[in-house]
């Protein structure tokens, strides 16, 4: 992969003006012709989308069916906006539901159920104005009102959102007084105006507020419904989404799908008729089945890019992404209370032997835990990434014997990573130089994604695998995990310094000189391991058009695909 250059990075100009208004944009600006009537089949959907069957702007011919199918590694973790936790769950939910504001295939923000919004009071009142035709699935009008009730309902301990801290760095108010027990969720700094205002208030300015409700934490939630079902309220049959899609079915750790929700206000842009996602773990199952048409888009396995890039050039991506490959450190157990200890991990581990080796992706080595793509961030350079890799594996060796360790007192550790080919690789790459270098005796345990969330969230692990994706493009997004009271602070540090540059941060108007003294208080203090910046490497069939491959966030709507004939 070629350097990384400003043609990657995003600014965050639209978000850092006061008062934005996105009024009279239309999501897309690509309208199909009104159906004359409903229709449950798909194909007959198309046949009646436009007399020549024809994409509306470009002209392309578009296929008969208007179906998208794509594998998953695993199953979701929740379909509920208040509780899902996974990247590959959130762009499920974000077809199931919609939040105030959306993103194109740059990464920009364009209308959702808000048509436009302003900010007051330095950027500590936020209002959004919310458009009259968004309905429910249901048919009942989305309001103002189910906005309040999801964003209290995702601060309420008795739900125990894994997300709750989100709210709290959204630094709504009272967010961190409902959420530590000591305030009532009613008293969170969000409020109906009438059915179609929404006001927020903040404790403090964040110019970038807008882009943090597209997060689907911040989506709306059928109280009604979920007062009817219970825990039940996201099954088939009994989800009732506001999205562009419907819960048709869902076959846990097999299989879910998602149609067309004919009464989502821009049901008419919406070429697709149905979305499956078919889960499988295996990633080289994944490609075989990919081969054999059964999907259109899977991920590339570990070390084959180069080949497949070459055989089908047309079908083989690398998408640059906000998002971060680690190992926490479990730093409250022994050894690993011990920054000694944890630097000579992290020193040892070749991270251009994992890249250019193993992964063969695109992928880049991580020195710091703040991606470059980072809009506004400028990488500082840390100590031991300039050092040589002979330089950090001496320096390595001399640290692990500081701490007490070496041939006579060796190492044992434990590597806990979700069930995936290209996790095992990277695992299995580190235990030999764990092992070759350091005479680290390493296990190695998998688990399904949904226990190994659990496991790692519970810290009953030593070195646990770990991923991050920006919630949204700013570098808080990343360094604020670090804080001792973070909910995915996994890795259990706590610093007092570093919460200190994070409660400096909050109250700068440009904190970047800030977010480097932070990142280098990590690299000497480790908490985890940054191994590499992420891109996703995907096969994608040239038929499915509108993926956004300009957005380092990748956040896919599937009602911008479509499918041209093939």
């Amino acid at each position: 992969m070629k350097p990384l250059s400003a043609d990657w990075r995003f600014t965050l100009a639209a978000a850092l003006i006061s008062a934005v208004s996105i009024a009279g944009c239309s999501q897309g600006e690509q309208e199909a012709q009104n159906q004359t009537q409903s229709q449950s089949s798909s194909t007959t959907q198309a046949e009646d989308r436009a007399p020549e069957n024809t994409h509306p702007v470009t002209g392309e011919a578009l296929a008969e069916e208007q179906v998208f199918t794509y594998r998953a590694l695993d199953e979701a973790s929740s379909l509920d906006p208040q509780l899902v936790e996974d990247v590959d769950g959130s762009y499920i939910v974000r077809d199931l539901f919609e939040g105030l504001l959306n993103t194109d295939d740059q990464g920009n923000l364009v209308p959702g159920v808000a048509q436009r919004y302003e900010s007051a009071n330095e950027n500590r009142t936020w209002t959004f104005y919310l458009r009259e035709d968004a309905q429910w699935s249901d048919g009942k009008p989305v309001t103002a009102g189910d906005f309040v009730y999801a964003w209290r309902r995702a601060v309420d301990p008795e739900l125990a959102s894994p997300y709750a801290w989100y709210m709290q760095l959204m630094s709504i108010e009272n967010a961190e007084g409902i959420i530590n027990g000591e305030a009532e969720p009613d008293t969170l700094g969000v409020e109906a105006v009438d059915d179609y205002t929404l006001k927020v208030e903040l404790t403090r300015s964040i110019p970038y507020f807008p882009q943090m409700v597209t997060h689907a934490t911040t989506f709306p939630s059928p109280q009604w419904v979920i007062e009817e079902h219970g825990e039940e309220w996201t099954k088939p049959g009994n989800l009732v989404g506001n999205g562009a899609f419907t819960l048709t079915e869902h076959v846990i750790n097999e299989r879910l799908v998602r149609e067309r929700n004919e009464r989502y206000w821009d049901n008419e842009s919406n070429l697709l008729d149905r979305v499956v996602t078919l889960v499988i773990n295996d990633e080289n199952q994944a490609l075989n089945r990919y081969d054999a048409g059964e999907v259109d888009k899977t991920e590339v396995p570990a070390g084959q890019y180069p080949r497949l890039e070459e055989e089908r050039p047309e079908e083989t991506h690398i998408i640059p992404r906000l998002c971060t490959y680690y190992y926490n450190f479990n730093n409250e157990v022994e050894p690993f209370d011990d920054a000694r200890v944890r630097r000579a991990l992290s020193y040892a581990i070749d991270r251009n032997i994992i890249v250019n080796n193993v992964l063969q992706g695109g992928q880049y080595p991580a020195y710091t835990f703040t991606p470059e793509l980072t809009a506004g961030f400028t990488p500082p350079e840390v100590a031991f990434g300039q050092m040589t890799q002979e330089e950090r594996d001496n320096r390595a060796r001399e640290l692990l014997t500081e701490a007490g360790y070496g041939p006579d007192n060796p190492l044992s550790t434990t590597i806990l990573y979700n069930t995936s080919e290209a996790h095992k690789k990277v695992a299995i790459a580190i235990q030999q130089m764990w092992k070759q270098k350091l005479g680290v005796e390493t296990t190695l345990e998998n688990q399904e994604w949904k226990t190994f969330l659990s496991t790692r969230s519970e810290g009953n692990y030593e070195v646990a695998r770990a991923g991050w994706c920006g919630d949204y493009n700013e570098a808080s997004t990343f360094l604020d995990l670090m804080q001792s009271e973070s909910g995915y602070n996994d890795a259990n540090y706590e610093s007092e310094e570093y919460d200190q540059l994070i409660e400096q941060a909050r109250t700068m108007a440009d904190p970047s000189s800030v977010y480097t003294e932070m990142e280098e208080l990590i690299a000497e203090d480790m908490p985890n391991a940054p191994i590499y910046h992420y891109t996703d490497a995907i096969l994608l069939k040239p038929f499915v058009k509108g993926w956004p491959f300009e957005d380092v966030q990748q956040n896919i709507y599937s009602k911008n695909l479509y499918i041209v004939e093939h």
